[in-house]
């Protein structure tokens, strides 16, 4: 398992490029829902290629693509639909282990940003081991997340004095700001849920395809920048076919905040 930041060659530690270099194959997904209007992997997957050509020698590995198994969406309860599929993907990710790597061989699955943060991949290689038909050992090696690239692009610190950052998704921002919280990161947003809160008590700094050449960025008020962004997702998504950001809310520090709770 190796984080490869957000694409670029550049953004891989040198941890991650040696460990690169001990690879046989590389297991790749390919998911449909990141695939361009006319049926191109597009991006995701030139990057992927681009940071092997850029530190490996030709002929020295393979890159197998797994399928990915499709994902029921409409009408399931969210949990029991992902744990499906994370068993779905098992059996793939089993089969193509088990027929791509011998006795000795060594796999390489290229995660982006950092595997530790909002990737299931290292749950499903749990499932597959648990499952014991093809003996493996993991090695975890860090990358470079979405989250610091929006940071360092910002050129803010994600934390405020003596306060805490709260990282999430989307899907839970549309519940509400935890009381006490001042500083959310949220990730995995497909429906635009910061447009769910009051937009005179944040300030907003977005990011998209950050670290790749289209990489778009809008801070500001988020009642002055919401809709621009709705606007920009939208074309953007349209022109590639996927679309991945992240963002950092700030409450404004004059507004009124919550007591924590006790």
């Amino acid at each position: 398992m190796i984080g490869i930041g957000m694409g670029h060659p550049h953004q891989l530690t040198g941890e991650a490029i040696d460990a690169m270099r001990k690879v046989d194959v590389f297991f790749a997904i390919d998911k449909a829902t990141n695939r361009a209007p006319d049926g191109d992997a597009g991006a995701l997957e030139r990057a992927r290629r681009r940071v092997c050509e850029h530190h490996l020698a030709a002929g020295t590995y393979r890159i197998v693509t797994i399928e990915d198994p499709p994902r029921e969406r409409e009408g399931a309860v969210y949990r029991d639909a992902v744990e499906s599929w994370h068993a779905a993907r098992a059996e793939r990710f089993e089969r193509a282990i088990g027929d791509e790597l011998g006795a000795e061989g060594c796999g390489g699955m290229l995660v982006w940003g950092d595997p530790s943060l909002y990737d299931s991949t290292l749950r499903i290689l749990d499932l597959v081991a648990d499952r014991g038909a093809v003996p493996f050992a993991v090695e975890v090696v860090p990358g470079i997340s979405s989250v610091q690239v929006l940071a360092a692009r910002h050129r803010i610190a994600l934390n405020r004095i003596g306060r805490s950052v709260l990282v999430t998704t989307g899907r839970n921002l549309r519940d509400g700001v935890p009381l006490g919280i001042d500083d959310v990161v949220v990730m995995l947003d497909g429906s635009c849920a910061f447009t769910t809160l009051d937009p005179a008590a944040w300030d907003i700094y977005w990011g998209a395809y950050l670290g790749t050449d289209d990489e778009l960025l809008v801070a500001g008020p988020l009642g002055a920048v919401a809709g621009e962004i709705v606007q920009l997702r939208d074309e953007a998504r349209s022109r590639h076919g996927w679309m991945m950001d992240t963002y950092l809310l700030r409450r404004r520090d004059d507004v009124h905040r919550e007591a924590p709770r006790p």
